[in-house]
C-alpha cells in the first residue's frame, strides 16, 4: 500500500473511530438529577443553567426533583414531592453526609456538586462518560407500553426505576425568597415508581404501561442510594 492511500485509511478509521465514540456516547447518557424548589432564592442560577445547558442534551438525562422542605417559607413548590426529598435523604445517607441542601446535583448517582458551579458539573459529565458500564440496557415505546431488556456483567442488588417528567414550565411566583420572580423550569420528574428489584444474575425482560405522552425514563440504580448502573430515555 502506497503513502497515499495509508493516509487515506488512517482518516478512515480516525473517522471510524469518532462516530463509534459518539453512538457509545449517545447509547449510554449520564443521568444528572438536580434537587431544586421554587421557595429557594439560591436555587435560580441552578435551574437556568439546568434548563439552558443540561435538558436538552442527548448525552445526559436531565431530571429535576423539586423537594418540599423549602415549602414553609412561603410559597409551596407545586412540582415538590415527598418522595423527592426522602430520594435525597437516601443519597445523603449513602454519603455519610448529615444533611441535605438546595441547589444540589447529582450525577450518575454517585457524585454530588453543588448545582450553581456548572464547571464541576460538566467535568464530572465528562468523567462518567468515561467509565464503562457495567449493564447493557435497551428500552423501547410503542404508545403506552414500555419493553425493558438488560443483561449485566455484575450481580448486586438493583433497583429499576420508571419516571416521567413534563419538558418545561414556567412558573410566576407570588411569595417567598423569590416572590415577584417568573422562572422556567424544565424537565420536571412528575411520577416515579420502583418496578422491580434485580440482581443481574439472570436477563431482565420487563413490559410496563405508563399513561400519557411525557417522556419515559428508565433507571437501573443499586440499592440505598447507589450508583445508576444504567438510564435510557424513550419519547
Amino acid at each position: 500500500m502506497d503513502q497515499s492511500m495509508m493516509r487515506v485509511s488512517g482518516i478512515l478509521a480516525a473517522i471510524w473511530m469518532s462516530v463509534a465514540s459518539a453512538v457509545v456516547a449517545e447509547d449510554m447518557p449520564v443521568v444528572v438529577e438536580l434537587y431544586t424548589s421554587q421557595g429557594c432564592s439560591s436555587c435560580p442560577p441552578a435551574d437556568d443553567y439546568f434548563h439552558r445547558q443540561l435538558a436538552g442534551r442527548q448525552d445526559v438525562i436531565a431530571l429535576a426533583l423539586h423537594v418540599d422542605y423549602w415549602d414553609y417559607i412561603g410559597w409551596k413548590d407545586e412540582f415538590a414531592s415527598p418522595a423527592y426529598t426522602q430520594r435525597q435523604h437516601t443519597y445523603a445517607r449513602a454519603a455519610g453526609h448529615r444533611s441535605v441542601y438546595t441547589p444540589q446535583m447529582i450525577v450518575n448517582g454517585k457524585d454530588h456538586v453543588v448545582g450553581a458551579h456548572p464547571d464541576q458539573v460538566e467535568k464530572l459529565i465528562s468523567a462518567h462518560k468515561a467509565v464503562k458500564r457495567n449493564v447493557d440496557l435497551d428500552v423501547k415505546r410503542d404508545g403506552d407500553l414500555i419493553e425493558v431488556k438488560a443483561k449485566s456483567d455484575i450481580e448486586a442488588p438493583m433497583v429499576v426505576h420508571v419516571m416521567r417528567y413534563r419538558a418545561e414550565e414556567k412558573i410566576s411566583i407570588k411569595r417567598g425568597e423569590n416572590a415577584g420572580r417568573v422562572l422556567t423550569y424544565a424537565n420536571i420528574v412528575d411520577g416515579w415508581e420502583k418496578v422491580q428489584s434485580w440482581n443481574g444474575a439472570a436477563d431482565l425482560s420487563l413490559n410496563l404501561r405508563v399513561k400519557g405522552d411525557q417522556p419515559v425514563v428508565v433507571i437501573i440504580q443499586r440499592e440505598s442510594g447507589g450508583p445508576i448502573e444504567a438510564a435510557a430515555r424513550v419519547f
